[in-house]
């Protein structure tokens, strides 16, 4: 009987055991989560130090292209050396502007500048003659569309991807803007079409299919200005082809800032600009660069675009 009852014992133990360790583990799950909630909710709310904005939202034309002019500008990465010094050019509304350099010239940085991810810290950085810095910020983002080269990718199906950027997008528009990319064949080859999964971060799609798929993201919105970081870094030749058409196809409709390390996707810009060492050290065309700047001619050798 004593036998007996000890297995029983053992019995109506295992449960509340089970039970023990199951809500310890859910308690260590939501102590991890809560760290995690603290350490946003401690990040400084951005544009908390800004100057009160003096500009209304309805200066900046709504649809049409947006000149962007960048005067006499420097910058500094809080804590670090300047990066910028008296960088100044202007990319007229409706025209394509490349900027091109070796590593760590402060191409992106002046991506980022234009979409106030920073502030400039001399000079001043113009939309449509509007200093950006007396603009709201949202109005300000809401005609920019900008192309990380790093081209992040959303958990959930490719339509819920495209439909950030667009929410009343019709299914016809959808799959378009993916033919654009050259990216229509992630609609065909799946029976699920548009609502296929793209894996977390996009991890079931390519990196140049990430990066195609956020380029037609940024497309579908239609911004009056669009900035593209590196959008050719991932892709082989035949979808370079591709999205170079495409890039071709929407830039009489809005104004293009591209980042560039391959030439051959610039050349036929209208104005490219060569940084180095945060300055600029030359602005023109292909043509006119290759005859009168030694760097951007040493860039274009190595690529086999000019002997």
């Amino acid at each position: 009987g004593d036998l007996v009852a000890f297995i029983m014992f053992l019995f109506f133990l295992v449960l509340p055991l089970g039970q023990a360790v199951h809500a310890y583990t859910q308690l260590q799950t939501g102590l991890g989560a809560l760290q995690r909630i603290e350490e946003m909710l401690a990040v400084p709310v951005e544009g908390a130090a800004d100057r009160p904005a003096s500009v209304p939202a309805r200066a900046l034309p709504g649809g049409a292209p947006a000149s962007v002019e960048f005067d006499r500008v420097g910058f500094g990465y809080p804590g670090g050396p300047p990066v910028l010094h008296e960088v100044s050019f202007t990319v007229p509304a409706g025209t394509r502007t490349a900027l091109v350099g070796p590593s760590g010239a402060g191409k992106s940085t002046l991506l980022a500048l234009v979409e106030r991810f920073y502030e400039v810290t001399e000079g001043a950085l113009r939309i449509d003659g509007v200093d950006v810095r007396d603009l709201p910020r949202d109005a300000l983002r809401a005609r920019i569309g900008y192309v990380e080269q790093s081209a992040p990718v959303l958990a959930g199906t490719l339509r819920e991807n495209l439909l950030i950027s667009a929410p009343e997008a019709t299914e016809a528009r959808l799959r378009a803007v993916l033919d654009e990319v050259n990216l229509g064949h992630l609609a065909e080859r799946a029976p699920e079409g548009l609502d296929v999964q793209v894996g977390e971060g996009g991890v079931l799609l390519s990196g140049g299919e990430r990066q195609r798929l956020a380029i037609a993201r940024a497309l579908l919105a239609g911004p009056p200005v669009l900035l593209l970081d590196e959008p050719t870094s991932n892709l082989d030749a035949r979808n370079e082809a591709a999205l170079r058409r495409a890039i071709d196809a929407v830039a009489a409709r809005r104004t293009l800032l591209i980042v560039a390390h391959r030439l051959s996707t610039v050349v036929d810009a209208d104005q490219i600009v060569v940084l180095d060492g945060g300055r600029v050290a030359a602005t023109g065309t292909h043509d006119e660069l290759t005859g009168t700047s030694p760097l951007y001619r040493e860039l274009a050798t190595h690529q086999l675009l000019v002997s």
